[in-house]
């Protein structure tokens, strides 16, 4: 059960890091390099990497990968979220209607 609630939280962690690549991806750099080996973009993909490893290490544990696949997609409802909350962007009633049919899928797979 903790491998379980350790994929969730790798899930959290790589919408995290999509909110750095985001960050990253916003400020303006004077050169190629800068723009896409600035800390921001170095720490989304250290954190993406890691996650990577996490998820392999839960599978060896007992995960298995449709499991894996069907948590991985809480991935929709956190990106919006911390979209929401770090960069003001609209939650509309058809994204908040996905998200709840989502969740929804999650819970009828695992019950």
């Amino acid at each position: 059960m903790i491998y379980y609630v350790i994929v969730v939280l790798v899930v959290f962690a790589s919408a995290c890091s999509q909110m750095l690549l985001k960050k990253g991806a916003s400020v303006e750099y004077n050169s190629f390099i800068k723009q896409y080996l600035n800390l921001w973009v170095i720490s989304g993909y250290g954190i993406m990497g890691l996650a990577v490893i996490v998820n392999i290490y839960c599978m060896s544990k007992g995960v298995q990968v449709k499991e894996l696949s069907i948590i991985e997609s809480l991935s929709y409802l956190f990106v919006p979220c911390l979209s929401w909350r770090f960069f003001g962007e609209r939650i509309t009633k058809r994204k908040a209607l996905a998200i709840g049919l989502i969740l929804i899928g999650i819970l009828v797979f695992f019950s």
